[in-house]
C-alpha cells in the first residue's frame, strides 16, 4: 500500500488541511502531522530551541506542539516511520494564500515539500489563491483544489515522479470553480513586487508595537508570459519546478573576474 505524508502551515484544524485529507484519504496509507498553529511565512525554519512533542488527535492524525512545516516532515521521518521507510509521497497545503514568486522562500508550504525532497522524497506544495483576503475561499471549498491534489497524486503515486533529485512541485490554485479551469500550465516563478505594509499601534499601556500586514498581490509582467502570476491570472492551474540550490549560477564567472 501507498504511503502518504500530509503536513500544512496553517495549523491542524486548517480547512484546507481537511480538504486534502479528504482528496487523497482513499488513495493509500495516509499520515498527518500538522503545526498546533498557524505558521505562515515561518520558511524553511527548524526548531532548535526548546523541546517538541507529538499530540494525537485521531487515528495516524498528530500536531506538533509549537513545531514548524519543516519540523513536522523532519521529526515524522525520523519518530513516526520504521528505519528505512520513507513515505512514498509528501503533501504540504492546501494552503489558504497563494506561495507564487519569490513568496516561495517565505512560505512554510512549500518548505515543508522542500524538507521532504532533500529526503529524497517526491513531494508537492498546492496553494490555493485567494481574490480578496481568502473570504472567498470559503465559499469555493476547495474543490479545484481537491481535484488538483488527487490527479497529482495518483500520477506520481502510479508513474512516478517527473523531475529531478531534491525538487519539488509548487502548485497554485486559481480562485475558481473546477469547470471555470482552463487546464495546467507548467509555469516558472514570478517577479513578486513588494511594498512595505507595517503597521504602528500602541497597547493599552501606551507601547508601541507592529503588526505586519497583507501586501497586494502584484507582479511584473515576465516576457514570455510563463510565469505563475500569469498562469493564475488566466485561470490557469500553475505548476513550478523548485529546487533547493539558490547559487546564481550565471554571476560565477562575473564574481570571479571581479575578485
Amino acid at each position: 500500500m501507498k504511503k502518504i505524508f500530509i503536513t500544512n502551515d496553517d495549523g491542524f484544524e486548517s480547512l484546507g488541511l481537511r480538504a486534502l485529507i479528504d482528496a487523497v484519504k482513499d488513495m493509500g496509507e495516509v499520515l498527518i502531522v500538522a503545526p498546533t498553529t498557524e505558521k505562515s511565512a515561518c520558511g524553511h525554519s527548524l526548531t532548535l530551541t526548546r523541546p517538541l512533542r507529538f499530540i494525537e488527535i485521531d487515528d495516524n492524525f498528530y500536531k506538533l506542539d509549537d513545531g514548524t512545516p519543516s519540523d513536522c516532515v523532519y521529526l515524522a521521518l525520523n519518530a513516526l516511520y520504521k528505519e528505512g521507510v520513507k513515505p512514498d509521497l509528501v503533501i504540504s497545503g492546501i494552503n489558504k494564500g497563494a506561495n507564487m514568486g519569490e513568496d516561495i522562500t517565505y512560505s512554510g508550504t512549500a518548505s515543508a515539500a522542500m524538507e521532504a525532497a532533500l529526503h529524497g522524497i517526491p513531494s508537492f506544495a498546492i496553494s490555493q489563491v485567494c481574490k480578496s483576503r481568502c473570504q472567498d475561499v470559503e465559499l469555493l471549498g476547495y474543490e479545484l483544489a481537491k481535484k488538483v491534489a488527487k490527479e497529482l497524486a495518483e500520477k506520481i503515486l502510479n508513474g512516478g515522479f517527473p523531475i529531478g533529485h531534491r525538487r519539488f512541485l509548487n502548485v497554485n490554485i486559481p480562485p475558481i470553480r473546477p469547470e471555470e479551469c482552463k487546464g495546467y500550465k507548467i509555469t516558472k516563478a514570478g517577479y513578486r513586487l513588494y511594498g512595505n505594509d507595517a503597521h504602528l499601534h500602541r497597547n493599552p499601556r501606551g507601547e508601541e508595537y507592529y503588526w505586519l500586514g497583507l501586501h497586494p498581490l502584484e507582479w511584473k509582467p515576465s516576457n514570455d508570459r510563463m510565469c505563475d502570476f500569469e498562469a493564475i491570472n488566466q485561470n490557469f492551474v500553475s505548476i513550478t519546478p523548485i529546487k533547493a540550490d539558490l547559487t546564481a549560477h550565471e554571476e560565477i564567472k562575473k564574481l570571479e573576474e571581479w575578485i
